[in-house]
Formats: C-alpha cells, sequence, structure tokens
C-alpha cells in the first residue's frame, strides 16, 4: 500500500499527481479499469481528493486521452520538422512517429480512441485533439501548396492518412501483421501506396 509518505505532493500540485498516478496504473494494468478510490490510495492522497479535481472518473479518463493528443502532435511535428524541405520525408517520418506512439502506449493509444474517453466531454473535436489532427492537414495543404499533391480538399486526404496509420498502428499492437502475411515492412509498403495515391 502507497501511502501519503511514500508519494508526497506539495500544494498546488494535486491534479498533476493524480494524473501521473493514473497514467501509471493505465500502463502498468494495460487499462483503465481502476477506481477512483483505488488511484487516490495509489496517489497517497485520501479518497476524496481526486473529486476536487475531477467530477468523475470520465472526466479523469477524457484528460488522460487529451494528454495522448498532445504527445501524438507533439510526436507529428517534431518528425515533421525533422524532414522540412521535403514533403515526401516529413510524410514518411510523421506515418513512422504516429505507429512508434502508438505502439510505445498501446494502452494510452486505445484509450485515447476509445468510448469511455468520451464521456465526459467530445475528445476527438476538442481542440486538442484537433491540433493533432492539424499537423496533418497542414502536411496535406503544403503538399497542394508545392504541386505535389493533387488537388483535393486536404481534409478528406488527411483522414485517409490517418484511417491508414491509425489501422496498421491497431495491428501492430494486436500482433496481426505477420511477416508471412504482409512482408517485412507492412508500414513502408503501405506508406508508398498511400502517397502515390496522392501524389500528382
Amino acid at each position: 500500500m502507497v501511502s501519503t509518505n511514500d508519494r508526497p505532493y506539495h500544494h498546488g500540485d494535486l491534479r498533476r499527481t493524480l494524473i501521473e498516478t493514473a497514467m501509471g496504473m493505465l500502463r502498468e494494468d494495460k487499462g483503465w479499469q481502476f477506481t477512483l478510490r483505488e488511484m487516490a490510495r495509489r496517489a497517497g492522497v485520501s479518497h476524496a481528493a481526486p473529486y476536487k479535481h475531477f467530477p468523475d472518473k470520465a472526466a479523469l479518463l477524457s484528460e488522460m486521452a487529451l494528454i495522448g493528443f498532445d504527445r501524438l502532435r507533439e510526436a507529428l511535428t517534431a518528425a515533421r520538422l525533422s524532414s522540412p524541405t521535403s514533403l515526401r520525408g516529413a510524410f514518411f517520418a510523421m506515418g513512422r512517429a504516429y505507429v512508434r506512439f502508438g505502439t510505445g502506449n498501446p494502452a494510452l493509444y486505445r484509450l485515447m480512441f476509445s468510448a469511455d474517453a468520451g464521456k465526459a466531454v467530445d475528445v476527438h473535436l476538442h481542440q486538442r485533439a484537433l491540433a493533432a489532427f492539424n499537423v496533418l492537414i497542414d502536411l496535406m495543404q503544403s503538399g497542394q501548396t508545392e504541386r505535389v499533391l493533387r488537388q483535393r480538399d486536404v481534409r478528406h486526404q488527411a483522414t485517409a492518412c490517418w484511417a491508414q496509420v491509425h489501422g496498421i498502428t491497431m495491428l501492430t499492437i494486436d500482433s496481426l501483421l505477420p511477416t508471412e502475411k504482409v512482408g517485412s515492412k507492412p508500414l513502408d509498403a503501405a506508406l508508398i501506396t498511400l502517397l502515390e495515391g496522392l501524389e500528382n
């Protein structure tokens, strides 16, 4: 059992402590079946403490999912900046970064796209989730401006990219892309096929 002496927190840090504890439990348990009571015990705070920042578990899960989208946006932005002069390079870097994020944080990734994450707020229409999607939209817009990509609705192009890479991420997490079935580099093969369909 974790006591308040084991996990001290300073005044003003309660919200951060609760979120960090919940994120740790998400990684360890590979799911979000924990209760707020158990989270409070693990954080070393009173059972009533979580309710000072989250009215219920749904609100906590929504915030955790949004943190996931914040981190995804950061990963995609960093990947794009790694190839600032080449749309093709940025496209591949971002696709790989997306899958790397999902497979490196499987429980958080599942939560981000779960019904449970959207019970308190509409997570996927929240500005923080849209910011992650907008990194991809910006790339599509740049490609069209440079006449590298076809002139289409950028939202449709971005959706096609997202759906493809999201599917590969989930299949990878679930170990459903065996080499014998899809070859040794399914992500790169899928990205090449996708990009060829977008290019002029």
